[in-house]
């Protein structure tokens, strides 16, 4: 099966540790994030960041559902991992502070 790779980037008005800190609270955050085509969250491990583990059905298409069941890992600073136990689904998300202007030459 050929692999499929999806990308996409919002730019949020927040400071980015505290939008990767969002992203990392399992156990909170992340279950009031979810839009109505994911079901039965529940953490199964840890709940903030590296070490959790998660589940929940995702409705992929009108006739399908995915059952996930995913180990999270922050392999470097800003950036979380979700591997799928079920599946070769991996979702990463990078969290980075906006570029900084440089001063003006004088």
């Amino acid at each position: 099966m050929a692999q499929v790779e999806a990308t996409t980037e919002r730019i949020i008005a927040a400071d980015a540790e505290t939008v990767f800190d969002a992203l990392a609270d399992y156990s909170g955050t992340r279950a009031k994030l979810l839009p109505e085509h994911f079901s039965e969250y529940e953490v199964r491990e840890g709940g903030d960041g590296e070490g959790t583990l998660v589940h929940w059905k995702l409705q992929a298409t009108s006739k399908r559902v995915r059952d996930c069941l995913l180990e999270v890992s922050e392999p470097t600073d800003g950036q979380l991992v979700e591997k799928d136990r079920n599946s070769s689904m991996v979702t990463t998300w990078t969290v980075t502070p906006p570029a900084r202007a440089s001063p003006a030459p004088s």
